[in-house]
């Protein structure tokens, strides 16, 4: 049975502490009056601190910066919804060194030389396709940008706010709305926030705008680039131009390049290979992961990064890359991992996680009802049989009960579809549809337990 020490971990674990309901989400077997009084008796021995009245009301655990969302039991900046492979927590505790720990590198050409579009894979087929089913819209068979369009005026202040959030902008969501939606600045807020979200309603309608015409090259990046950094940088003459000096990386011990013709030579290398690249999902990533490495630009790299990521899914109309929610010291640590290793799976974790957030936004202005995947209709039984034989089995390795359950009972044609289709299901399996595979509580926990899901 959970117990008060139980409670006290997930506080301790959570970004911007937890209100009641979140707690009891987590933690299913303890009744709500138990769970207050645990917390009560935490709050009066001081291991807790709580802000908010009533269903707002937030528990912190002590030392946590209430209010900032910064808690400080938890070093690795990631809140405990964003699932994290093995390899992301390697690369995590590596970041997580004091960057006197941490071995200087210089920018890795063979990291992008190693690249082959179409061969190369930084998003496994299973992960491509799940990122398919959740960004697919009904306007997939439409000219290019049709959904992007459909959609701009949520899209300009959604990803405005985000992705200037990323960069420690304070505007609120409301905030935003009032200045792309009206002009209306915000009281209090410096010239550069106002600033950056303006740059960034400009640089999102310069790419649906020109979606039929827009490609990764350089005209399409340069006139990002400059759109996002207007009345940003010391120098105006950096606006939208290849640097001409070198940059250090905050709190990193990477080195970007310094030399203005190797980055010129490195940048049209990226490009063609961004270019070549046929899944959106995989090109977006790329931009993602190499735009940022390669530093291009004397700033606002990342930033650029992340609207040019958003090229292919506004071309394909697909559902947009929001980054509605997605903690500033999760992404920073995730691009570090970039930097100092060259290793992609914690920002790939995080763009997967950060996708799915994204599309949950969106499936309520879509614009039509799902019609029944016919491939979950037909293997339903096998579906359900199969996750609830893993969850079941803990001690079992996930993937290779999956594997073995569909070479028996599907034919070879469609075994890597329906492989997909359940990978998907243990994925967002939730307390809310359990009882759709026989599964209890207590086994779900158990198995989460194991596998960290």
């Amino acid at each position: 049975m959970p117990s008060t020490t139980d409670l006290l971990d997930s506080l301790r674990a959570s970004e911007g502490g937890s209100t009641l309901t979140e707690l009891l989400t987590r933690h299913p077997d303890i009744a709500r009056r138990t769970a207050q009084r645990m917390i009560a008796k935490l709050i009066e021995s001081g291991q807790v601190t709580a802000q908010g009245e009533g269903r707002a009301r937030r528990y912190f655990a002590a030392g946590a910066q209430a209010g900032t969302g910064m808690p400080t039991a938890r070093a690795d900046g990631f809140p405990p919804s964003i699932p994290l492979s093995a390899d992301s927590q390697d690369i995590l505790a590596y970041v997580d060194q004091p960057p006197e720990a941490r071995k200087p590198v210089g920018y890795q050409r063979d990291f992008l030389d190693a690249y082959r579009p179409n061969e190369t894979w930084y998003l496994s087929e299973s992960l491509r396709r799940q990122l398919h089913r959740m960004g697919r819209t009904a306007d997939v068979d439409e000219p290019a940008g049709t959904y992007s369009r459909a959609i701009l005026n949520r899209l300009l202040i959604d990803l405005s706010w985000a992705s200037s959030l990323l960069e420690g902008n304070t505007y609120s969501r409301l905030d935003t709305r009032e200045l792309i939606e009206h002009g209306k600045a915000a009281r209090g807020k410096a010239a550069i926030e106002t600033q950056m979200i303006l740059n960034h309603k400009t640089a999102i309608e310069l790419l649906v705008e020109n979606i039929d015409s827009a490609e990764f090259n350089r005209y399409t990046l340069m006139n990002l680039h400059s759109a996002l950094a207007e009345n940003l940088l010391p120098n105006p003459a950096d606006e939208g131009r290849v640097r001409q000096h070198a940059v250090e990386i905050g709190k990193s011990v990477y080195r970007p390049l310094s030399t203005p013709q190797q980055i010129d030579d490195a940048l049209d290398a990226l490009l063609e290979k961004a270019n070549r690249i046929r899944d959106p999902f995989e090109q977006s990533f790329f931009m993602m992961v190499h735009l940022p490495y390669l530093q291009p630009f004397a700033d606002i790299n990342k930033r650029t990064s992340r609207l040019a990521a958003n090229l292919p899914l506004f071309r394909a109309n697909l559902c947009p890359l929001t980054f509605l929610d997605v903690p500033e010291q999760a992404y920073s640590r995730a691009i570090l991992g970039v930097y100092e290793l060259t290793r992609v799976e914690l920002l790939r974790d995080l763009y997967v996680w950060a996708y799915e957030r994204s599309t949950q936004e969106y499936l309520a202005i879509r614009q039509e009802l799902a019609e029944p995947d016919p491939l979950r209709l037909a293997w339903r039984d096998l579906v359900k049989r199969t996750v609830r034989e893993v969850v079941t089995h803990p001690e079992l390795d996930p993937l290779s009960c999956v594997r073995r359950s569909v070479a028996e009972h599907v034919p070879q044609e469609d075994q890597p579809n329906v492989q997909a289709l359940i990978v998907e299901e243990l994925r967002r399996l939730h307390e809310g549809v359990l009882a759709r595979y026989g599964l209890r509580p207590s086994e779900f926990m158990a198995w989460k337990a194991v596998h960290g899901h």
